[in-house]
């Protein structure tokens, strides 16, 4: 059966196409730090292009949640996870082997490296067995794994598989007859074959019984029990190979045929599963610490999204390190509803709300569980995303003209399908100028009818258009300069508490003077 890929599907607009490099909104919303975190150890997977690329396709999206969903089984996790793990490493190991046995100065290392050669395909057919065996009574839900499974099924009947694995069996145990006698004297080193000697090593083993450390190891050598040995064991090798010519001429032959003995499709999957495998357990941690994780309901039409008990995995996952409390937020878009302006005292979450929103929509776009309860996303074209940054002195533009032509560019690649996170910017004019410009800009995102948090200190924003939400961020009502980092749907209250925050730490004018006194 023709199968590709558990990662991406073939669809009437073609396969996606995976990108190398971070978007440009990835630092913003903190996802370069939650990718880090999860792709940590495994370096080797190269896994960081999967999570830069978001997904364009409905069914592609779901195609990945069921897959995630089945590698939720503990026990099946574990079973694939070790038979990729197996499949790469035997890859890695395998191209070097035939890298090195085609270099000139190999000469002397030839049949070292041929017999670890058969030691891998050895390997690769026992991890296939293995795989087939154990995962043959799991009742898999997922088009990818099921289609793999009848996949691998299939590729173990076939003429290939078959000869490659009974030829490898027929070679090692060929390789198991050879045994062979080293005789030692000074600098020089004679190999005969072995002829029926006694065995010494009971007797060794007596005598130095007080002084062992361990097992004493048995010196009647035989090929395939040491696979790894070094500059020695090769130049031996070679002088035994002059005793065996035919087995070792077999074993020559053998390299040759099964030179690219690794099924390309079963590579492909074990390096491409650990994107999911690395989410899984990126995910326990969280989960250990009673947050939720759900799948997404996905929509490239509707822009009526929900989430409930979302949170900045970022964030997060330093709190728990810390272990302080994480605290959730909901939201909702309905209707006709586009803009979430999101308003309230320095400090209280509100960038931190608009990094989860981006989030969100990012990760769901992989086909990966998201945070909260429970959400339903907007399949978006591309994401924008427009931070505060610092100042560079350097550039003689200003902040507030740098703002508006970052701003300005957003808009004019921004289409319907686009979302747009902008954080507290037009803070460096005046608070009229800010207004108008402020206007204007939600102007546009209206026309576009793009998905939009706005994170503003200008309340009458929040108000503009039928379109805007307002949300507030919130302060305990007994303690005003205690923040509770919880954004609710409400109308924008103008409440900056600055005040309370100066009483706190005895900065108001009262208190100065006082201590002014004192």
């Amino acid at each position: 059966m023709a199968f590709r890929s558990i990662m991406f599907q073939e669809t009437e607009t073609g396969t996606e196409k995976q990108i190398e490099e971070a978007p440009d909104y990835f630092s913003d919303l903190n996802l370069d730090q939650i990718v880090d975190a999860i792709t940590a150890g495994m370096k080797e997977y190269n896994l960081k292009p999967f999570f830069f690329t978001p997904l364009h396709n409905e069914d592609t999206i779901r195609y990945r949640q069921e897959i995630m969903c089945d590698l939720e089984d503990e026990s099946l996790h574990k079973i694939i996870k070790t038979f990729s793990n197996c499949i790469y490493d035997v890859a890695t190991r395998t191209q070097k082997i035939c890298e090195h046995l085609s270099q000139p100065e190999s000469i002397n290392f030839n049949y070292l490296e041929k017999g670890r050669f058969l030691d891998s395909a050895s390997t690769y057919c026992e991890a296939i067995d293995n795989l087939i065996r154990d995962i043959a009574s799991f009742d898999l839900k997922s088009r990818g794994l099921s289609e793999f499974r009848e996949y691998i099924c299939e590729y173990t009947r076939s003429d290939a598989f078959t000869a490659l694995q009974s030829e490898t069996n027929k070679m090692k145990a060929d390789l198991s007859t050879v045994r062979y006698c080293m005789l030692i004297k000074g600098n020089c080193i004679k190999v005969r074959k072995y002829e029926n000697e006694v065995d010494l090593t009971p007797e060794i083993e007596r005598i130095f019984e007080k002084f062992r450390q361990g097992a004493v190891k048995d010196y009647r050598q035989k090929v395939i029990e040491e696979p790894y040995a070094e500059h020695v064991e090769a130049g031996v090798l070679n002088l035994v190979a002059k005793l065996y010519p035919n087995i070792f001429s077999n074993l020559d032959s053998y390299c040759i045929k099964y030179k690219d003995f690794i099924n390309g499709t079963i590579f492909v999957f074990s390096h491409e599963v650990q994107f999911y495998i690395a989410y899984i357990e990126y995910m326990e941690k969280f989960k250990w610490a009673g947050l939720h994780f759900c799948y997404p309901q996905i929509n490239g039409h509707s822009k009526e999204e929900r989430n409930l008990e979302g949170f900045d995995l970022a964030l997060a996952g330093k709190l728990i390190v810390q272990n302080q409390p994480v605290v959730c937020n909901d939201f909702y878009l309905k209707g006709e509803e586009r803009i979430i302006v999101v308003s309230g005292p320095n400090q209280g979450g509100k960038t931190t709300f608009a990094r989860v929103f981006g989030q969100l929509h990012h990760l769901a776009s992989l086909g990966c569980p998201v945070a909260g309860k429970e959400a339903k996303l907007f399949l978006f074209d591309r994401i924008f995303t427009h931070f505060e940054r610092e100042e560079n002195i350097k550039n003689l533009s200003g902040k507030l003209q740098d703002d508006l032509i970052r701003m300005n560019e957003i808009l004019n690649h921004a289409t319907t399908g686009s979302i747009i996170i902008i954080n507290e910017i037009l803070s460096s004019t005046t608070l009229k100028d800010a207004i108008a410009i402020g206007k204007k800009i939600m102007e546009e995102i209206v026309r576009l009818d793009s998905l939009c948090v706005f994170v503003t200190f200008l309340d009458e924003l929040s108000t503009y258009n039928k379109k805007n939400v307002s949300m507030v961020s919130t302060v305990v009502p007994e303690d005003p300069a205690r923040r509770t980092y919880k954004i609710i749907r409400s109308p924008a209250n103008g409440l900056a508490y600055a005040i309370h925050i100066a009483e706190k730490y005895r900065l108001t004018y009262d208190c100065l003077k006082e201590r002014i006194k004192t």
